[in-house]
């Protein structure tokens, strides 16, 4: 990922050192292992630690990688150059290129994944902080983009916050899904090479032995892992949609902090625009974009080939970084968000009263009228304010049919926002716990 939208902690997970400074934690520990069974001399497994505090030379790999074309070798070869070529002759005994590859990656993933749960958590925290805040703020809630009944924008912040939980399990699962290793050798037969070693080393890099490999890790593991961080890029999107939509001139309920000095076009001085929430959209297009390939590198060849290769090498560092960026910038639009409660009830009531439709049809059949007559009753007088602008609990007063039906206290009390947010107590206890 370009600079622009990435973080240091993350990217640092796929820089060519920290993958080099994997790959030797592999074979060394797989050293150590096959030292204490005796399949190597002692001597030679403790000389591979020499090199612990070595900064691998990139630069040194790659000139060796471009005459093997191979990228373990490269690797090993320059191994060997700091540790001794006698001392190195039983680096990688019995082990192919995939046990160190697939081995790596699922550190590296497990390591993402360790930041992508702190930055859910991080956003949990913001969207409760919120959510309490406003708890009680009315606020209209809308189906098909068009007013329906009143919520309150606590809901919206809390509705928000069980997505994310829901996700921050999610991540969870794909982090422990993701959390294996091999080191089984040719086609995963352990035929030149002890389970023991595999036990050992994945005990070392914190991860448990892949049950069965075929020289490869299983790719369906990583096809939930990328599926995770789907879902998650969708619900960014979801909660950035809401926001661009409360942002929008004749709506404005809520907006992106605007700092002093920041401009919103380069044409029109007066623009204030969503441009975080916009950006959140387009990131999280990206990290959509990661699933279907993952998916498709599932279909492997026999025992292994290398189609799955090109794809993770993109995936895997730009999935995970982009990731972190949008959780971390989602936080920090919720954080500073600002809301307008009075433009909120200004928009519910741009019909007055319309919203309570519902409570008058209700009470009209439970006064003993059928449904179909009690919807035209109200749906006669709602459309009036719909056209007009007129206030929809006088023309219910003036209406014979409805006044037959009902009193005019009852009419009066079907208008009481607080019959809308009797259980938002209930909603939050269920969300946050008590």
């Amino acid at each position: 990922m370009i600079p622009r939208y990435s973080r240091p902690e993350m990217v640092a997970i796929w820089s060519p050192q920290s993958k080099f400074k994997i790959w030797y934690e592999i074979e060394a520990h797989a050293c150590d292992a096959m030292a204490d069974l005796g399949v190597i001399p002692r001597e030679n497994a403790d000389a591979v630690w020499k090199a612990k505090d070595v900064e691998f030379d990139v630069a040194r790999i790659d000139e060796i990688e471009a005459e093997t074309k191979h990228d373990v070798i490269a690797f090993l070869t320059h191994l060997a150059e700091h540790v001794g070529s006698d001392e190195a002759r039983f680096v990688h005994q019995g082990m192919t290129s995939s046990d160190v590859l697939d081995t790596c990656f699922n550190v590296q993933l497990v390591k993402a994944a360790d930041i992508l749960i702190e930055d859910t958590k991080g956003l949990l925290v913001a969207l409760k902080k919120r959510a309490l805040e406003h708890k009680d703020t009315i606020r209209i809630g809308r189906s098909h983009g068009i007013h329906a009944e009143p919520t309150t924008m606590g809901l919206t912040f809390a509705r928000f916050y069980a997505e994310m939980d829901r996700n921050l399990k999610r991540l969870k699962r794909a982090r422990h899904e993701i959390a294996t290793g091999a080191i089984s050798g040719a086609v995963g037969t352990f035929a030149n090479i002890d389970p023991a070693v595999e036990e050992h080393v994945c005990e070392k890099l914190g991860l448990e032995p892949e049950p069965i490999s075929t020289q490869v890790i299983p790719r369906d593991r990583h096809a939930a892992f990328f599926a995770a961080l789907g879902v998650v890029g969708s619900s960014i999107e979801n909660i950035a949609t809401e926001i661009r939509h409360m942002q929008r001139t004749e709506v404005l309920e809520a907006a992106e902090f605007f700092s002093m000095g920041q401009k919103g076009s380069s044409a029109m001085p007066h623009k204030k625009n969503p441009v975080l929430t916009e950006n959140l959209t387009g990131l999280a297009r990206l990290v959509r974009m990661a699933v279907i390939p993952a998916m498709e590198n599932v279909a492997l060849w026999h025992e292994r080939d290398i189609s799955h290769s090109s794809v993770e090498r993109n995936i895997g560092p730009d999935t995970t970084i982009t990731l972190d960026f949008a959780l971390v910038r989602l936080t920090s639009v919720i954080d500073k968000l600002l809301v307008y409660p009075d433009n909120m009830l200004a928009n519910m009531n741009k019909f007055p009263g319309l919203v309570m439709s519902q409570r008058v049809l209700l009470a009209l059949t439970q006064a003993g009228v059928s449904r179909e007559d009690s919807y035209k009753m109200v749906q006669r007088n709602a459309l009036k304010v719909w056209e007009t602008g007129c206030d929809f609990k006088t023309e219910l007063l003036n209406d014979a049919d409805v006044v037959k039906a009902l009193s005019v206290e009852e009419i009066e009390e079907k208008f009481d926002l607080g019959y809308h947010t009797k259980h938002v107590d209930t909603i939050f206890a269920r969300v946050f716990g008590d």
